[in-house]
């Protein structure tokens, strides 16, 4: 893939901001601005491929019950009375440069986001928009740590861009959330997982005001002050300090 292109206030091209871009931005305004308007990108880490393994697979059992118009035993389990979604954009709302898209011509953005699944209520017809995600702990899994305001974040940005798109939406959504099993007597080439159903009623009302802020963000000359949390920019400033100080 080509090298991303940079902001310019002059442009009349849609600017693309991807739903990571959106947090990266309430994470770090600074971090944000020197990534989009300079070419300037955190170091990323390497990818979690055990992860986007497990999410292919859950991708292939919930397209299953998709072909056969039927709920999935979890959703059964969980009392939802919805089966997956079947759409012909489906595939290219899961692409991760595709996504579900939304043409912002007042800022001049085209915001975008990849999803992982999407269900459909039975009785209302209302969108269910479903993300997966898979860790390993001791304990059981929740959405109760502070930095998982980011899985919430995202899930509320799917419910909007697909409002956007003209579908009505619940607002809750759902974690198929996969915990590995590290206790077991016997590997046999075999990861096992505890699978649980968490629910988050979202709440949009933030991203609008949020993208009125990007753009006020990226229009400016000045870098922003970075946030105080950030560990990218305190670990930039702390080798400035270490070097300079040699």
């Amino acid at each position: 893939m080509g090298r991303a292109k940079l902001y310019n206030s002059d442009s009349t091209d849609l600017f693309k901001i991807s739903r990571t871009g959106v947090q990266l931005f309430l994470n770090c305004p600074r971090c944000f601005y020197l990534k989009n308007k300079l070419g300037i990108s955190q170091i990323s880490g390497p990818p979690f491929s055990l992860n986007t393994a497990v999410n292919d697979l859950l991708v292939n059992e919930f397209d299953y019950y998709r072909k056969n118009k039927e709920s999935h035993p979890l959703m059964i389990k969980n009392n939802i009375d919805a089966i997956p979604f079947d759409h012909a954009m489906l595939d290219q709302w899961r692409h991760n440069f595709t996504g579900v898209q939304y043409e912002d011509h007042k800022h001049n953005f085209l915001l975008y986001g990849a999803i992982d699944d999407v269900w459909i209520h039975n009785q209302t017809h209302e969108l269910i928009i479903v993300d997966y995600k898979a860790t390993s702990k001791d304990s059981e899994v929740s959405l109760d740590a502070d930095w998982q305001i980011a899985y919430k974040n995202q899930i509320e940005f799917y419910q909007w861009l697909m409002r956007k798109n003209g579908f009505q939406v619940q607002n809750e959504g759902w974690f198929v959330y996969c915990n590995g099993r590290k206790n077991e007597d016997r590997f046999d080439a075999t990861l096992k997982f505890d699978i649980k159903l968490l629910s988050h009623v979202g709440n949009d009302s933030w991203i609008e005001p949020t993208i009125v802020k990007i753009k006020d963000c990226l229009d400016q000359d000045d870098i922003p002050d970075s946030h105080a949390d950030c560990q990218h920019c305190n670990y930039a400033k702390k080798n400035i300090e270490l070097f300079t100080n040699q």
